[in-house]
């Protein structure tokens, strides 16, 4: 159990301070000012070398990302919330509001009828916390609140008994049964009492037009019943009896649906071996072969209102009023009068064997006013949670069916324990961001209902759960238990962490041994984010080493040019790229995921390859994962981004509710969490992302302003205000930046040669008003596929350029025509006037990856150089290759950039030396070669 208000308060104002840095999702420095500063909060036990600023403290300033974020901060302030809530609270048995769920994954009519709803409700309340701590805007608190007091009244409702709930009826007042509520009515077994005639009525309200939902159905199993469902195969009422299943029903079949949200009076009589089915009091089918009758079944079981003794059948939705049952078979004209008042004021009279008006408004019991006392109970097919602590959007079934599975199949479970953990990740960044204690009691009674399922399995059982593909997904469960054991100490709740372990996989990792071939990207990327935290948390060296390794196992050998990874969500084999485009490579969530791994592991060990990939997978896919217009329904993310030629990328996916359009609203409200990180102890500041920004260092008393128009603009210009304060400032330098980069101090140069890949370190005191600028100047360069060196990527300084064409098979492009001393081959291109980035080349545009549009792209090409050209001159000998592939050309522009036209020259000289000498190329061809290269006007 979650503990003790009093003591919880303090637990939190003392965590969100010291544990601060564990704290991998959001910042906490809006809740710490609510909560006050405490001490003795769980510091983690392998400390970060560095850390994280507060969100609120880095700004943005106006930028493509801002342009981005501003899309998504408009969609989370004006979405309807209760549209999400919806299916929580039918799960509950409680009033939805007329809320009507998004649909897509988020609904009981989505895909796999719906077994992942409530997993954007997750990330619909990170994506408001982020939006609330980097704006302060009172809306997103709001709507954290209400999306938090909803929950708790959820979980609430969840751990009672299931609670009536009244509505409007047909006469006075009638029961509802929500959809997605899996409730029905038990009513008692003597509630036929033999007859050997019945009349069975009841005012229905049908909400959904699901097949085979029953009204009513008394039985044992599915050889002895009797039942009367709303739609039969045809959509019409039908009644049967058998005492041989199926294939003995004696039944009647109506002739029209009933319809939706109306209420309709449906009743059967039986009697002298005839039945009669009416509905609002006129008959629709009779049948004179009907000997069955209630006595002939004998004594029964259940005996049910809304439920079937068929498994797979639904559970009626809609409303019930007046259901009464007679022993007796009521005459046409009887029938007829029931259509006007309630039976109790007809001739009739109430069922003299049941009859239940359904006027109650509270608890779960419902009278019987026959006068034979039988009353019935308002029940859930599922029963009640295993614990206390247990919140979700659909039954508990889904976890518990997951124990006993050995293959996946996500029309029966579909990966509850992830939809388990964007709740949980949510919970915790409503606290975090607002300081609301019901959002971490709800996070803490979750994880102690999840531990106290694991805990009593056996570990084989486990291995196999988490082994399972898709059914036993669980995201970064992980990660997000740590950052609650963090704020709870609680010894069971990093216990449960571990629970999680995949030994297989983890013991893989840690040895180096690359079993990623076959595996799906997603469902195991953030089971490292979650290893990371573990190892801060444990300091066992086998998760670190793990995650380390993995993430080389990933990046660069199955990685694309806009950092995304996975084809139709699955990994191919080392360096299988170009033979892996489709339609379907780069799922989203898998470039969220490796953004957050990067970003942890660089917290452990400044290796800037961590950030040159941050770099590229966030100004390229993520950023253009969102498409760039406004939508009030939809987040308008990416799923996949198709990579192969003319793709047209997909915004509004499964009706804009899958795991990436969650990510995607994720991704769009915390871009400045990674431009700026400090050493652990302040001596150091690192910017790690050129993004125009300004960052409020609090501790030593500054600010730090990045103006910038980058990428469009090659450099950045920091201006430190406030205090004096000594640190290093330390400087990335991208790993694509070979042409040089430069920073001066108040306009003068610092001294110092920085190799592409690591950071440039700035050591003084900084004082008020100081200056710095950074130059790096790009340059247009290749990417060839790992597995084919004909097909490239083109990228200008940090930006992947995408052409814009409408073909569907590769355009093939030459680009050393004009290449300058430097080896930019930007000057084979021709700048759009007006559009920065934009570029023609051969009749095509190309444009920056991240522009959300729908113009059919094509991220690769096929690169053909057929001559050898230099400067524009065509020398007219073709370009020759050796056995790798690697071309004449390939070879003199390896070694730019070039002094001289004359460092050139030789160059040209050695090269064509070597490949006439090994029989690549004739000595006359040389020649014109080496001729064409002296002629040639090269720009620098």
């Amino acid at each position: 159990m979650a503990p003790a208000p009093a003591r919880r308060a303090v637990l939190r104002a003392a965590a969100l301070v010291a544990a601060a840095p564990a704290l991998t999702s959001l910042a906490v420095g809006r809740a710490t000012a609510a909560s006050g500063a405490a001490t003795g909060a769980k510091v983690p036990a392998a400390a970060w070398t560095l850390r994280p600023f507060n969100p609120e403290d880095v700004a943005l300033r106006t930028s493509v990302f801002t342009a981005k974020r501003q899309l998504m901060l408009d969609f989370g302030r004006g979405y309807d919330v209760d549209r999400l809530l919806q299916v929580f609270r039918a799960n509950a048995g409680l009033s939805t509001r007329g809320a009507v769920a998004p649909g897509g994954w988020e609904g009981l009519d989505g895909e796999a009828n719906g077994n992942l709803r409530g997993h954007f409700t997750g990330h619909f309340l990170t994506m408001l916390s982020q939006a609330y701590t980097g704006t302060g805007e009172k809306v997103y608190a709001d709507k954290i609140r209400h999306m938090v007091g909803a929950l708790d009244e959820v979980r609430e409702a969840l751990r009672r008994d299931p609670v009536v709930l009244g509505v409007p009826g047909r006469f006075g007042t009638a029961a509802e049964n929500v959809r997605g509520s899996y409730r029905y009515v038990d009513l008692p077994d003597t509630v036929l009492g033999g007859a050997t005639a019945v009349t069975l009525a009841a005012w229905v309200k049908p909400a959904h037009d699901a097949g085979w939902t029953r009204i009513l159905d008394f039985g044992d199993d599915t050889t002895r019943y009797l039942y009367l469902t709303a739609r039969n195969a045809k959509g019409n009422p039908r009644f049967a009896i058998t005492t041989s299943g199926a294939g003995g029903e004696q039944g009647l079949d109506g002739t029209a649906p009933l319809p939706l949200e109306q209420w309709s009076h449906v009743a059967v009589t039986i009697a002298d071996g005839t039945g009669i089915l009416y509905v609002n009091g006129s008959a629709v089918a009779k049948n004179t072969a009907m000997p069955l009758t209630p006595a002939a079944l004998g004594t029964l079981r259940d005996h049910w209102l809304g439920r079937s003794h068929y498994a797979a059948d639904p559970v009626f939705a809609g409303a019930f009023d007046e259901v009464n049952i007679w022993s007796r078979a009521l005459t046409a004209a009887q029938i007829a009068e029931l259509q006007k008042s309630p039976a109790a004021e007809s001739s009739a009279g109430a069922g003299n064997l049941a009859a239940y008006t359904f006027e109650e408004t509270t608890g779960g019991t419902f009278a019987d006013s026959s006068g034979h006392d039988r009353h019935a109970t308002l029940r859930r097919t599922w029963g009640a949670p295993s614990h206390p602590g247990f919140l979700a959007a659909y039954p508990e079934t889904q976890f518990i069916t997951l124990e006993s599975m050995t293959s996946g199949d996500y029309t029966v479970v579909w990966a509850p324990y992830y939809t388990a953990h964007k709740i949980l990740r949510g919970l915790l960044d409503a606290h975090l961001a607002t300081g609301d204690a019901r959002a971490l009691d709800l996070a803490m009674g979750m994880c102690d209902w999840m531990y106290s399922r694991l805990s009593k399995l056996p570990r084989s059982t486990l291995q196999r759960m988490w082994g399972i593909f898709s059914s036993g997904e669980f995201g970064g469960i992980v990660e997000a238990i740590c950052d609650l054991y963090a704020l709870s100490g609680k010894a069971q709740h990093l216990a449960l962490a571990r629970l999680f372990d995949l030994d297989k996989l983890i013991d893989a990792c840690a040895a180096g041994d690359d079993t990623l071939d076959g595996l799906h990207a997603n469902q195991h990327i953030p089971i490292f984010t979650g290893l990371v935290r573990l190892y801060d948390e444990t300091e066992e060296e086998r998760y670190l080493t793990a995650a380390k390794n993995f993430w080389d196992m990933v990046v660069p050998t199955r990685m694309y040019g806009i950092g995304g990874t996975s084809n139709r969500e699955f990994w191919g084999a080392r360096g299988a790229i170009a033979k892996t485009l489709s339609d379907t490579t780069a799922e989203t969530c898998c470039a969220y995921n490796m953004l957050k791994l990067s970003r942890m592991l660089f917290f452990h060990e400044q290796d800037p390859a961590y950030m040159d990939y941050y770099e590229r997978a966030l100004y390229n896919q993520v950023l253009g994962s969102k498409q760039d217009r406004a939508d009030a329904e939809k987040p308008l993310v990416t799923y996949f981004i198709g990579l192969v030629p003319g793709h047209v990328r997909d915004y509004t996916p499964k009706a804009g509710t899958t795991c990436c359009e969650g990510t995607g609203m994720e991704s769009a409200t915390k871009y400045q969490d990674s431009v700026y990180f400090k050493r652990a102890d302040g001596t150091a500041l690192y910017v790690n992302l050129y993004s125009p920004s300004t960052l409020t260092w609090a501790e030593k008393g500054i600010t730090v302003t990045q103006s910038t128009g980058y990428p469009r603009e090659q450099g950045s210009t920091l201006t430190v205000r406030g205090r004096t304060a000594a640190f290093d400032l330390r400087l990335r330098v991208p790993a694509w930046a070979t042409d040089g980069f430069r920073v001066t101090v108040n306009g003068r140069a610092v001294k110092g040669t920085w190799t592409p890949g690591s950071y440039a370190s700035v050591s003084r005191t900084w004082r008020d008003g100081d200056t710095v600028r950074v130059d790096i100047p790009f340059r247009l360069r290749v990417e060839k596929a790992l597995d084919d060196p004909r097909v490239q990527t083109l990228f200008h300084g940090p930006v992947n350029l995408v052409a814009r064409d409408a073909r569907t098979s590769f355009l093939t492009f030459g680009l050393y025509r004009n290449a300058a001393l430097s080896g930019d081959l930007l000057p084979t291109l021709t700048p759009v006037p007006g559009k920065p980035l934009h570029y023609t080349l051969d009749g095509v545009e190309f444009a920056p990856f991240w522009e959300g549009t729908e113009e059919p792209t094509h991220a690769y090409f096929h690169r053909s150089e057929p001559t050898v050209v230099f400067g524009t001159l065509d020398s007219g000998v073709a370009n020759p290759a050796r056995d790798d592939g690697t071309t004449l050309l390939d070879a003199v522009w390896a070694a730019a950039p070039y002094r001289t036209k004359g460092a050139l020259v030789k160059r040209v000289q050695s090269t064509v030396d070597a490949w006439v000498s090994a029989g690549l190329l004739t000595a006359a061809d040389g020649r014109r070669v080496v001729a064409t290269a002296k002629k040639a006007d090269y720009l620098s």
